[in-house]
């Protein structure tokens, strides 16, 4: 029975990846704003029932992909991290990791991006969390990861001391870089005019942000 039982969730999540796989092949051919539930039903060769099954409507398919788009950006950088020793160095890491991840995977960062844009009202979570949880649950631990790198720079001394509360910090370094990455993605043309480079904003942002945690000298 337990076989049986594993079996059937393991088909389920393998299903529920499919669509997922094909709302980003949609997204990235017309664009997110074109994403509908038909679309992706084509896409994954499933009936519309069926699709609802595994996703309430189009917010709730976009908020899956949302979610798998914070466990990719999460993996990276845990991996990114342990590679490195210093607190300060892990939030390198991160940096670059995230200019790739938006560079490598659009249709993610851009699902994430507007998450990020839109409201995350824990009072609109439905009693189980559902994808919405997920999501912000994801993203309390993308958020973890950064304040413990801060706080073992810290420790170590790579980062100064008198920055004040690690996860203010966090979030004003995500925004940062957030920042300079939807630049790039929506100002192209004007950086070009100006003759910027996107590899030289991003230089230049990795070095202002790790400079302004550099302890005194």
């Amino acid at each position: 029975m337990n076989e049986l039982a594993d079996r059937r969730r393991e088909e389920k999540e393998r299903r529920r990846e499919d669509i997922l796989d094909a709302a980003a092949l949609v997204c990235a051919e017309q664009g997110i704003d074109a994403l509908t539930m038909d679309l992706v039903a084509r896409q994954a060769r499933l009936s519309r029932a069926l699709l609802y099954v595994y996703f309430k409507d189009k917010v709730d398919l976009q908020l899956g992909l949302c979610e798998r788009a914070i466990e990719r950006l999460l993996q990276r950088f845990v991996e990114e991290t342990a590679k490195e020793a210093t607190g300060r160095d892990q939030l390198a890491a991160m940096g670059r990791a995230y200019i790739a991840f938006a560079l490598e995977q659009p249709v993610y960062f851009e699902t994430l991006a507007r998450f990020e844009a839109g409201s995350r009202s824990a009072g609109s979570l439905a009693p189980d969390g559902g994808n919405l949880g997920n999501c912000l649950a994801g993203g309390d631990r993308v958020h973890q990861v950064m304040t413990d790198a801060i706080r073992a720079g810290i420790e170590d001394g790579s980062i100064r001391g008198e920055l004040g509360n690690a996860d203010a910090v966090a979030i004003v370094l995500w925004g940062f870089m957030h920042g300079v990455i939807q630049l790039v993605a929506t100002k192209g043309e004007i950086l070009a005019q100006r003759g910027v480079t996107p590899e030289q904003l991003f230089e230049q942002a990795r070095e202002l942000a790790l400079h302004s945690l550099r302890p005194a000298t």
